[in-house]
């Protein structure tokens, strides 16, 4: 094994979120760490009980889907906490209109979510990405890697269709009623 591949492992193991490819690129500059990178990734492509995955725009460590519900039934890991249902629904929207304004968001929930987005900024799910053009420059939301990164996401390309959640959400027609 390269020794500059033995270095992007260790700091891979050691970090807690996923690392972009500029930090990593930091442990040895000037030096292209993509094939290091490759190399540690195929490496652990085999009997191993972690893989190297690309996720919330970084690298991170994580435990094969195989072992993970048996490793999440034992908590052995750290569980975020749950969001309400005004919270999932506030945070679907911006993810998918990002980058949006409270009174966007207001208009598509039919409530005021204020509250509501002040604990998703709080919880590190979506921050101020830029200011609107509109009067008084309102401020415009947008996701984080953290929101990535709990979601299993590589980038937000990978968020399911619009067309594919209306699918996947029809209620199933019970089998003796005709279609």
């Amino acid at each position: 094994m390269h020794p500059l591949a033995k270095l992007l492992e260790a700091a891979l193991f050691a970090a807690s979120r996923p690392l972009t490819l500029e930090e990593l690129s930091s442990l040895a500059p000037g030096e292209n760490i993509q094939p290091a990178l490759d190399e540690v990734r195929a490496l652990y492509q085999g009997d191993h009980g972690v893989e190297l995955v690309e996720i919330a725009e970084g690298w991170q460590f994580l435990t094969r889907r195989e072992y993970a519900e048996t490793i999440e039934r034992a908590q052995f890991a750290l569980r975020p906490r749950r969001l309400s249902p005004a919270a999932l629904e506030t945070l679907a929207i911006i993810a998918y209109r990002q980058p949006v304004g409270r009174l966007e968001v207001d208009e598509i929930r039919g409530v005021d979510s204020g509250a509501v987005m002040d604990k998703l900024v709080e919880r590190g799910l979506i921050e101020v990405v830029t200011r609107g053009e509109g009067l008084g420059r309102p401020l415009l939301y947008g996701t984080t890697p953290s929101f990535l990164e709990i979601l299993g996401l590589k980038d937000l390309e990978d968020l399911p269709r619009l067309e594919e959640l209306s699918v996947a959400l029809r209620r199933p027609m019970p089998a003796d009623e005709p279609e």
